[in-house]
């Protein structure tokens, strides 16, 4: 088993057989990484949330975030390297994933400004008419200093889980445009020159079903702030991001899409953003285990170094593994993203395959990143605990991962559900089926429909045991696609 594969994550990648065009210029970007990008991010995380500036010295609101002055350069560098418009006019989606996972090897916080930027982009280019995508969609696709930034805004005071009860921001509309009133909680990359909202058109009945998703610009028409920004949040990591509350005063909006299929729209942009969650998770596992790693190698106890020592090494072995196999499922959402990225409600079977796979995907890397990060510092020993060396960092940034667009009892529940209601675990056996062991299979396949049959209260509070085992069934089985093709 190739642990040197763990040093960077060019070289796991091909690892896995994975080809690195040489357009994409991976290797470039890695080795900036490596000689600049890593201080940065760490000069980042050390000083903590930007700093707003709400009002300017003549007592004009402004509501600028500030950042050292590298910080803008090191943003740069996913932009410029395709992050977004890679799925557009590039080498299409997984290669602007690959951005992503090479991005959240040496900073996971940063890898989401980049996320909801494409998410941003995706909605734009599928839902909106021909002026808005004239319009808005060239600026979120340059590959200069002057490229536009994305954000996705769901979640208010109430929460993020249940849009229905809690989304009580108000769309008026005003002609061609509309007219939003009311505040988002979590609000990621804050100061975005695009934001997707999601909002509730006026006399639209209070559940998901009355919900709409609208593309909301930085600045009006006429040159003025759209939304303001009450304050930024003191997060424990994903720090290379701001996070804000906003307010929105009759914000100028644009509608995307239908109205009545507003809450689709919002699950879309959502998806997008759990595809790379997952990758993000696994680059962060990757991380983790190549700092154990390199400490492994040189620390020494008991007259040799701790990495020679059976149970460690074992312990190295069987993360390996599972980062594998944890790569192999995340990867699967990426390519089924790219294979129902045009399809438009009501969903085709594949697509909700394709929802089952990212909902285990999102449930199951993030434990497993959070895991990993635990276990690194625990390699090595007092001093990951310590501030000064990053060990501790990346268990900061891990418990993150869990909780962003959806904790895990959001992915069981809506998996569930897509199991229950479009019989997605079905697809999901045939999708498995080559790579399967047949006896394994077929229990699971019979745990899945007893599971089925029984009361809603009990598949609910039973669900967890069966979601856990089924992702890991389905990372084990498709992991053997790679290792099979390498």
């Amino acid at each position: 088993m190739d642990l040197d594969a763990l040093r960077t994550p060019t070289r796991f990648l091909q690892s896995l057989g994975l080809s690195l065009p040489p357009e994409l210029e991976l290797q470039e970007l890695e080795s900036w990484w490596e000689a600049e990008g890593n201080a940065i991010s760490m000069m980042i995380d050390r000083l903590g949330t930007p700093w707003l500036r709400a009002f300017d010295r003549f007592g004009r609101r402004v509501d600028e975030i500030l950042y050292p002055p590298d910080y803008r350069r090191m943003l740069l560098q996913g932009y410029r390297a395709g992050a977004v418009w890679h799925a557009f006019e590039g080498a299409g989606l997984p290669t602007a994933f690959l951005v992503g996972y090479l991005t959240a090897f040496y900073d996971a916080g940063l890898y989401c400004p980049y996320t909801v930027s494409l998410a941003t982009a995706l909605a734009l280019h599928k839902y909106g008419d021909a002026e808005l995508q004239a319009r808005f969609l060239p600026p979120l696709l340059r590959r200069d200093g002057e490229v536009w930034q994305g954000a996705t805004w769901m979640t208010e005071a109430g929460g993020g889980s249940d849009l229905g009860a809690t989304v009580e921001t108000v769309a008026r509309p005003e002609g061609s445009r509309w007219r939003l009133t009311g505040e988002k909680y979590f609000a990621s990359n804050v100061g975005a020159e695009l934001a997707l909202v999601a909002a509730r058109p006026e006399g639209a009945p209070r559940t998901v079903r009355g919900l709409a998703l609208f593309l909301l610009p930085r600045y009006r028409e006429d040159g003025g702030l759209n939304y303001t920004i009450r304050r930024l949040k003191d997060k424990i990591g994903t720090r290379a991001v701001p996070t804000g509350e906003v307010e929105l005063r009759h914000s100028e909006a644009y509608l995307l899409g239908r109205p009545e299929d507003g809450i689709y729209l919002i699950l879309e942009a959502l998806n997008v953003s759990r595809v790379s969650n997952s990758i993000g998770s696994v680059a962060l596992m990757q991380r983790a285990m190549a700092e154990a790693f390199a400490f492994a190698e040189r620390r020494i106890a008991f007259g040799r170094p701790i990495l020679q020592h059976p149970l460690l090494r074992r312990q190295f072995e069987e993360r390996l593994q599972t980062l594998q196999a944890a790569f192999a499922l995340a990867w699967t959402t990426v390519h089924m993203l790219d294979a129902v990225r045009k399809e438009q409600p009501p969903y085709s079977p594949r697509y909700h395959l394709f929802r089952l796979l990212t909902h285990l995907a999102k449930y199951w890397t993030a434990e497993q990143a959070v895991q990993t990060a635990k276990w690194a510092m625990e390699v090595h020993g007092g001093i990951g605990v310590l501030g000064e060396y990053p060990v501790e960092r990346w268990l900061r940034e891990a418990m993150i991962l869990p909780i962003w667009e959806g904790t895990p009892h959001r992915q069981i529940l809506d998996g569930l559900e897509a199991m229950a209601r479009k019989g997605a675990h079905h697809l999901l056996m045939e999708f498995l089926f080559p790579e399967a062991d047949p006896r394994v299979l077929e229990e699971m396949r019979e745990r899945v429909e007893a599971h089925l049959r029984r009361t809603p209260e009990e598949q609910e509070a039973e669900a967890e045991p069966l979601f856990r085992d089924l992702a890991r069934f389905a990372a084990e089985t498709l992991i053997r696609r790679y290792l099979r093709a390498d």
